[in-house]
């Protein structure tokens, strides 16, 4: 078994001379075309057109030459294929009409784009299996979820088919397929990363665009190229001292960390919370100080109310935005039943019931920030899902999926909402040989201690040569 470089190596082979853009880009090509069919990873393959761009002046950036996959929800490449994981953009054959502020960043970075990956419905759910592509496939086990919402791109970096791809985060979208692929997913603070020109801010600036990996080496300097206010942004997010790149493998110091095994609220599977404590030795291990503690509004069960308020208002000026793109209206086949019934709450809410939600949802963000400000720890640690990768249908049931989705994600919404920067690792493993992520939180505007204590971990405990059954190598 061989294992494929990672991104950084394979730009040192391409300015080293060792290799070219062209010939990375058609082992990726190669490695797609016989992996893809049992994933369903990649749903819209852009493989003539990266060849073509990898003839040209390849930009010369960190990353020249290095082939990568955009999830096809956001990131716009202009003339390509859009549909937001929608069976009626599906239908329609939408094409975005220019690049957004993020892809330019991309392909400055020197980064070939190889086509889009799956994606749930507008990306509202933590498992890919959408009615207009049907589900992408765990490469640890085919039978089990990648996550959501960026499965696509979780799948395909897990199973070696690119080195790095696109994802984004609302309510985990990142840390959860990170965790359940078993790969680095960094959800960065908010308004790191521009999501202009179309959108200033998405799910009350709950969103935010970022990449999953296999190192944290490569996660750190992909950071550094797409970090940055645009012209026209709301808000901006604290510069950093110096760049990502710089803070790999620098000691974190020790650390007041406050480890979180479980919930007051909800079930944690006991795989997962093993999971925590083991890291919380590991910690010890390397000098840091480690306690069971968590914020005390961590788990206020009020919070879910708020956050699906302003989820479904958001989800109608959607369709409304949708509805004008398009030049017609969408209607109830365009789109999945759980979607169509977040827009029809929203369209029925008032704007007072929307802007309440979000002012108590910034009352509780301050009551989480003591936590960091003032009873003085440095990172929270607790599973990145209450549950490992759970089996392809498990989410999606008609009937019981919704309320399976709010069961399991106890770890990760709270951070959208705070804004705070969030990173899941592959530290931990259930007794099927399934990936479990481990979640990591710092302070705003704190990505640096992150990736500090990431990249210690890392060194610690090295996951590169753990591979799942499909695999590109």
């Amino acid at each position: 078994m061989s294992l494929p470089p990672d991104a950084t190596e394979m730009a040192n082979l391409v300015r080293s001379g060792q290799a070219s853009p062209s010939e990375l880009v058609q082992d990726a090509v190669e490695r797609i075309k016989r992996l893809n069919p049992q994933l369903n990873a990649v749903i819209h393959p852009r493989f003539e057109g990266a060849k073509q761009d990898a003839h040209q002046d390849v930009p010369d950036g960190p990353f020249r030459g290095v082939p990568f996959l955009i999830k096809d929800l956001g990131c716009a490449q202009a003339g390509e294929p859009h549909h937001l994981g929608s069976v009626g953009l599906k239908r329609r054959g939408y094409r975005a009409p220019n690049d957004s502020y993020l892809f330019r960043r991309f392909r400055s970075m020197g980064l070939i784009s190889l086509g889009r990956t799956n994606t749930p419905e507008f990306g509202s759910t933590i498992t890919t299996e959408p009615l207009a592509y049907g589900p992408s496939r765990n490469p640890w086990n085919l039978d089990h979820s990648t996550g959501g919402s960026s499965g696509g791109s979780a799948a395909a970096v897990a199973a070696g088919l690119v080195p790095l791809a696109h994802a984004n985060d609302g309510g985990g979208s990142i840390r959860i397929p990170a965790s359940e692929c078993g790969l680095v997913g960094l959800k960065p603070t908010r308004a790191r990363v521009s999501e202009g020109p179309d959108i200033g801010e998405a799910w009350a600036g709950s969103t935010i665009d970022g990449v999953v990996t296999r190192s944290v080496r490569d996660t750190a300097a992909v950071l550094d190229g797409i970090s940055g206010a645009e012209a026209g942004d709301p808000y901006v997010a604290p510069p950093p001292r110096r760049p990502f790149a710089s803070e790999v493998g620098v000691d974190p110091g020790s650390l007041k960390i406050g480890i979180a095994p479980k919930v007051a609220h909800g079930f944690t599977h006991q795989e997962c919370s093993v999971a925590v404590e083991a890291a919380g030795q590991l910690l010890e291990g390397l000098g840091h100080r480690v306690e069971v503690a968590q914020p005390n509004a961590f788990s206020d069960q009020e919070l879910s109310h708020h956050f699906v308020t302003v989820i479904a208002a958001s989800t109608h000026a959607d369709f409304l935005s949708w509805e004008k793109v398009l030049g017609e209206p969408l209607v109830e086949d365009d789109v999945e039943p759980d979607n169509w019934a977040f827009s029809q709450i929203g369209q029925a809410m008032s704007a007072s019931t929307y802007l309440s939600s979000v002012r108590w949802i910034h009352s509780w963000a301050r009551e989480m920030a003591t936590w960091w400000l003032d009873d003085g720890f440095d990172v929270l640690v607790t599973p990145t899902l209450a549950v490992p990768p759970p089996k392809i249908g498990w989410l999606s049931d008609p009937e019981h999926g919704g309320q399976r989705v709010g069961d399991i994600m106890l770890y990760t919404a709270q951070f959208n909402l705070t804004g705070q920067p969030a990173i899941s690792l592959p530290l931990a493993q259930s007794a099927e040989g399934l990936p479990i992520g481990i979640q990591f939180v710092g302070p705003y505007g704190d990505e640096a201690l992150l990736i500090r204590l990431a990249s210690q971990l890392e060194e610690a405990t090295p996951w590169a040569d753990r591979v799942p059954a499909v695999w590109g190598g």
